[in-house]
């Protein structure tokens, strides 16, 4: 088993400043020069160490910047909404995914779209340094038995341009090397490439594992290295290829080191290995449909390191590989924000939940009792008006007669107040509720807590309402039959007062005898009073039941306008602001409709 060894990280000074077969060079310092690769004249035999030669320095390059295409570009721009409207409604920690993934795409976007960086990444012993050196055409990563030896990563660079993806890597210009020049065509292949030699994800060192967390949120694919002896570790399984499922499209996994596996083993190891990585959620790019390429190969003997050469040159050249795995930060990050978003329910406040929170207000209120008020005003108006005068004199008698309010009464006012106090907290908790059902529970704290905000100081405002709204002051209106109900009863009191003295005149004799004509009119002025007023009191219940009704709805109309203004408006914004942010939610999942 073959690993990196620490002296890939250290210079050589012999080596620094001289170009092939030359003297020291006045540029010796470019950010491409290369100690360990550079040529070297033999002082014995004159004959040249072949190696892949230090890069010239870097000068004014002219590279076009990655381009999304427009279907990624809208994800993105959706992502930045969603995170943008759920700010004040979601902490920094649930956001914090999404705002890396913006973050570093748009990093990505300002550099090279005409290279893509492939990380090596792989298990102590996994022959990934051998690997990265069999691609690259030369010992660029020294190889040894002392575990684990890389420190940092290092890049190879197949042409010229990529200055500053490397740096975004965070690679020193000591670690950067060229890949061995042997042919303008393999050149040409795998122009745009960028190769990283990781530490080993499973180093005991603390440093070199988060080395590797670091790059592979930075790289636009990555080639796990697996040996015979590890392809099954639950932490390669667990810690990254579960995680990065998502990213099968920019993955490639290979078993190394076939050569140690006798006759068909090699075979059955690659079949157990799809297995897992079946079972891991990773979908398997074969048959041509996109997934994670599966390869077989021994970096040691070259046997199937052409074929991944092919493949990375094929891959490489699509130039889709930063935009896939963009695209897949964006699914991981909608897929972990689905719980703060998603829901499989109807969301809002129905029409039936608004009427019977205007109910409840309006109980609240006493609109009914209101209403009933009107009516037995009216009603005891049109007694007053139509009634006889004897009967009104009688009524005015015993409204004097009734005992002054006393403490008692006030008492009863006192409860009523606290019970409508009661009956207002009771709707407003209803209609949260009702509101908040089916919601991802950030939203429906939002909902309640915009309910609350609302909720305080209603009680006073409706009972303002009540005294704004309620029955106007004087007495209800009088239809145009009144005048002759009035009339009539005067008819009929003139009837008792001309018979009564048609009789006194008879009886003194003043007058003829004659009874009958006066106990007539004294009879029908007697009977007819009463039912006239009874007869006006039937008239009356229309015009009485109409008046307390119209009574009753203005108050209604008025508690719901408030409850309305104060509570249900509140409530609404909250939750069009969900569906704003769902609808960007489905946007970024890539959802047709915003109903995920």
């Amino acid at each position: 088993m073959t690993a990196v060894t620490d002296q890939d990280h250290t210079e050589h000074p012999e080596h620094h400043g001289r170009d092939a077969g030359g003297p020291p060079r006045a540029d010796a310092a470019s950010p491409w020069d290369d100690g360990l690769i550079a040529r070297r004249v033999n002082g014995g035999d004159g004959e040249e160490e072949r190696g892949a030669g230090p890069a010239p320095a870097p000068g004014p390059q002219t590279v076009a910047p990655l381009a999304h295409d427009p279907w990624l570009r809208s994800r993105l721009e959706a992502l930045r909404e969603l995170v943008g409207l759920s700010r004040a409604r979601l902490d920094s920690r649930t956001l914090a995914r999404a705002g890396r993934v913006l973050d570093e795409a748009t990093a990505r976007r300002r550099l090279s779209g005409e290279h893509t960086v492939v990380a090596l990444a792989g298990a102590t012993g996994s022959g990934k340094s051998q690997l990265f050196n069999a691609l690259a055409g030369v010992p660029i990563s020294e190889t040894g038995v002392r575990r684990p030896t890389t420190a940092a990563p290092i890049a190879c660079v197949w042409g010229d341009g990529a200055t500053g993806l490397v740096e975004r890597l965070g690679i020193p210009p000591r670690l950067r090397r060229r890949p061995l020049q042997a042919t303008a065509d393999a050149d040409e292949r795998l122009r745009g490439l960028v190769l990283v030699d990781l530490p080993d994800h499973d180093s005991a060192a603390v440093r070199h594992r988060e080395q590797v967390d670091r790059v592979l949120g930075l790289v636009d694919a990555v080639i796990w290295v697996v040996d015979p002896e590890k392809y099954a570790d639950a932490m390669l399984h667990e810690r990254y290829l579960r995680p990065m499922a998502a990213h099968a499209e920019v993955m490639f996994v290979v078993l190394n080191q076939i050569d140690r596996l006798p006759g068909e083993a090699a075979e059955q190891v690659l079949d157990d290995l799809r297995r897992l990585l079946d079972e891991d959620g990773i979908v398997l790019g074969e048959y041509g449909e996109p997934g994670t390429t599966v390869q077989a190969l021994s970096a040691l003997t070259g046997d199937g390191v052409g074929e991944l050469r092919e493949s990375l040159a094929r891959f490489v050249a699509e130039r889709g590989a930063p935009a896939r795995r963009i695209s897949a930060d964006v699914d991981v990050a909608a897929a972990r924000l689905r719980p703060v978003y998603a829901t499989g329910r109807r969301t809002g406040l129905s029409e039936e939940a608004r009427e019977e929170f205007a109910d409840r207000l309006a109980d609240a209120v006493g609109a009914t009792a209101a209403g009933e008020a009107a009516e037995r005003a009216w009603l005891r108006n049109a007694n007053r008006a139509c009634g006889t005068p004897w009967l009104r004199l009688w009524r005015w008698c015993q409204e004097r007669s009734e005992p002054p309010t006393g403490r008692l009464a006030l008492r009863g006012q006192s409860d009523e107040e606290i019970t409508a106090r009661q009956r207002v907290e009771q709707a407003v908790r209803t209609v949260a509720d009702r509101a908040c059902a089916g919601l991802p529970a950030p939203w429906a704290q939002a909902v309640r807590e915009a309910a609350v905000r609302g909720s305080q100081g209603l009680p006073e405002a409706l009972d303002e309402l009540a005294v704004r709204a309620g029955l106007p002051p004087g007495r209800p209106p009088r239809p145009g039959w009144w005048p002759l109900a009035v009339f009539a009863q005067v008819s009929m009191t003139a009837l008792q007062f001309a018979g009564g003295l048609w009789l006194l005149a008879q009886i003194i004799g003043v007058m003829a005898p004659n009874l009958g004509v006066p106990v007539l009119l004294m009879v029908i002025g007697i009977a007819g009073g009463p039912l006239i007023e009874w007869s006006c009191r039937m008239a009356a219940r229309g015009p009485a039941r109409r008046y307390g009704q119209e009574a009753e709805r203005r108050l209604r109309e008025a508690a719901a306008g408030c409850g309305r203004a104060r509570v249900l408006d509140p409530v609404a914004a909250e939750l069009l602001r969900y569906r704003e942010v769902r609808e960007q939610y489905g946007r970024v999942v890539g959802a047709r409709t915003g109903h995920v």
